[in-house]
């Protein structure tokens, strides 16, 4: 009989609704159950393509003798991390700080008053390597509880203080200067793996962010070592089994340190990410690579994540069916050379396994290989021949039992996805794809948006979700927005992330200090008002925020934005020059900064005029850091910055702004960009 996630819209409550477990979704009702019942609650956070998160349920929520001690002992309640990241990320802090290492699936026991007091990750169904099984843990925390209450409660509330004494060190409120950049770029290069890419050791995961920081840091400032550190880590990946050498996308990370074996998962938020940097380094170098991936991932997020309602999922899943009704983690993607002898012939099989990277051995488990494209000189292969090799290999690929897809849409990681098309589309001459970041962006509006413009962070099926959107939600959205606007020249976009950055301003920042919250000072109280800064897996709210901030101010003369963003880059300036990795976005907004960031606007007689079309697209390649664009015919309203511009001599103009100072109009594309290059 389902238990109570069975109406729920995330895909990974709905994974554990047929459990045995008596389930709760996080709400004040379980911890109202909690109360009546005098019982701890334990806590179980993960996400639906989380492999040991299907491991765990598979060993433990589904066994009938595990599940009825849980449900006789505790208040079971189960999130998704990627519905409520806050919920997710005050209790990922106690488990980081109580352990040293976090991760998911997440387990915590918590008081009723939803304090926690006993952490851990993954537990075994019987013990092993040191590791107690998940049911002596239920058996220990329950006899605890049962006899040692008030030992309990005390630990609980001594760990909940602790937390509270954790505060940000937020530096002096000010934006990084030359000196903390340049530390940040020292740091970086020691951290950096010349042999292979990308930076430390295994596992490896992309540096999308610090990417963009390099790419913006060679713009304004030549240094050849960050573009080159930028150029050979992109062409490492992309040469890597971390990307699909088949059907395009990246998947989560590396289990190695040479990008071979990935963890096949494949998330969108990685995916914008990286199709943006990859078509930003095109920009920068003219690289065909670069050019092929940056539209290869832009293909599959439209082709494999878009959904009926023009969205975009969150996530594939790394295991699917291996052909036997056993899920395999990476089943879908990996060959044996039987495998493309089958699909190929004796003679094409030969060729595709010395261009892959494919081995009698196998690259991965039980003599597979992850395609690859190892480095060789490709002039060896005819191209016409590889690409007919590639299209048979994925068609047969879309024979296998496909991976799971999560379906629900969250409106920040969408808002990374309406960026990386819009700017893909527009260098590429690929109108589909700016097609695509509208209809997305479309969805956001019509149905994430109310009239109030406060947001929702998720959708499924068009249906939206119960939870409030966080600092990030609003961030990547308003990024979105504005390059949307930039590209279309629809002013209604820079409406809409004006809207989104009022509520930043209203409550999300301190008043005082400048500094940001993940959550929104009206929402839910949980035990501590999660605030991180730093750069993961994406852009944190507190960076993009201070990016979209600063891009709005560009495009409307807005003070009082303006002041937001150079206040929250005060943490780049501290954590900057000591963990760069860990604040990518946060550089390069702080690279706009010292870049002006440059205003453009260009006017033509209509926006399907050639010369207008071709003095925009040149605006948009334009490498100075977060250039802002304005598009759109003299006297036009949609944009502050066409406001007083006038054609020159009849023809379609550019103007340049920065710092309050502008360059003379010019008529002629290469001027402009060589002022939007210099």
């Amino acid at each position: 009989m389902p238990n109570r996630l069975a109406h729920e819209t995330s895909p990974y409550l709905l994974q554990h609704a047929d459990n045995p477990v008596d389930w709760w979704p996080w709400s004040e009702e379980a911890f109202a159950e909690a109360r009546r019942r005098e019982l701890p609650v334990h806590l179980s956070v993960g996400y639906s393509s989380c492999h040991w998160c299907h491991v765990l349920a598979k060993e433990s929520f589904q066994d009938e003798v595990t599940a009825a001690f849980m449900n006789e002992h505790f208040v079971n309640i189960k999130v998704d991390r990627e519905e409520r990241p806050d919920v997710d990320a005050v209790y990922m802090e106690a488990v980081q700080a109580a352990t040293g290492h976090g991760g998911w699936p997440m387990t915590v026991f918590l008081t009723p008053g939803a304090e926690p007091f006993y952490f851990g990750t993954y537990f075994p169904p019987e013990p092993r390597q040191g590791m107690p099984s998940f049911r002596q843990v239920l058996q220990g925390v329950s006899q605890a509880w049962e006899e040692r209450r008030d030992e309990v409660t005390e630990v609980a509330g001594k760990i909940v203080r602790d937390l509270a004494g954790r505060e940000i060190s937020y530096g002096d409120a000010q934006t990084p200067g030359e000196q903390e950049l340049a530390q940040a770029l020292l740091g970086l290069t020691r951290e950096y793996d010349p042999q292979r890419g990308g930076f430390g050791g295994a596992p490896k995961f992309p540096p999308s962010m610090v990417l963009e920081f390099l790419l913006r840091h060679h713009a304004r400032t030549g240094a050849e070592g960050a573009l080159q550190m930028a150029v050979d880590t992109c062409e490492r990946m992309a040469r890597g089994g971390i990307y699909d050498q088949l059907g395009g996308g990246f998947a989560r990370y590396s289990v190695d340190r040479d990008w071979i074996v990935p963890h096949f998962e494949k998330m969108l938020y990685d995916n914008a990410l990286l199709c943006r940097v990859y078509a930003h380094l095109w920009r920068a170098t003219g690289s065909e690579p670069a050019r092929r991936v940056a539209l290869e991932t832009a293909d599959f997020m439209v082709r494999e994540l878009r959904t009926n309602e023009g969205g975009f999922a969150s996530a594939l899943d790394a295991d699917s069916d291996d052909g036997t009704g056993r899920h395999v983690e990476g089943a879908y993607y990996v060959w044996t050379p039987e495998q493309l002898r089958e699909v190929l012939g004796e003679q094409d099989a030969e060729v595709a396994v010395r261009y892959f990277g494919v081995t009698e051995e196998g690259t991965f488990e039980h003599g597979q290989s992850v395609l690859q494209l190892p480095v060789q000189d490709d002039g060896l292969f005819d191209a016409e021949r590889i690409d007919s090799i590639r299209e048979r290999l994925l068609a047969a690929r879309a024979e296998r039992p496909a991976p799971g897809r999560d379906d629900k849409v969250v409106a920040a990681w969408n808002g990374l996805a309406i960026a990386a098309l819009a700017e893909t589309g527009a260098y590429f001459d690929r109108p589909d794809l700016i097609e695509a970041a509208v209809a997305a962006a479309d969805l956001l509006v019509r149905l994430h948006l109310d009239e109030q413009a406060r947001l929702t962070r998720t959708s499924k099926d068009g249906r939206a979700g119960a939870n409030s959107g966080v600092l990030e939600d609003y961030a990547d959205v308003a990024e979105g927005f504005l390059a949307l606007a930039s590209v279309t020249g629809e002013g209604v976009w820079l409406e809409f992330a004006g809207f989104l950055l009022d509520h930043v301003l209203a409550r999300f920042t301190d008043p005082e200090s400048g500094a940001l919250f993940d959550t929104a000072a009206d929402a839910e109280r949980l035990i501590r008002r999660p605030q991180d800064p730093t750069d993961n897996a994406t852009p944190s709210g507190w960076s993009a925020a201070a990016g979209a901030l600063l891009s709005y101010a560009a495009h409307t003369g807005s003070v009082p934005h303006r002041t937001a963003a150079e206040k929250a880059l005060g943490v780049v300036k501290a954590l900057g020059p000591r963990v760069p990795r860990f604040i990518g976005w946060g550089l390069a907004v702080a690279e706009a900064v010292l870049d002006g960031p440059r205003e453009v606007a260009v006017v033509g007689p209509s926006l399907d005029d050639a010369g207008t079309r071709a003095m925009h697209r040149t605006a948009l390649l334009g490498t100075a850091p977060g250039a802002v664009v304005a598009v759109g015919v003299p006297g036009s309203e949609e944009f502050p910055l066409l406001g007083d511009r006038p054609l020159v001599g009849g023809e379609p103009s550019a103007y340049v702004c920065r710092n309050f100072t502008c360059d003379a109009p010019t008529t002629e594309v290469e001027r402009l960009r060589a002022v939007l290059s210099d």
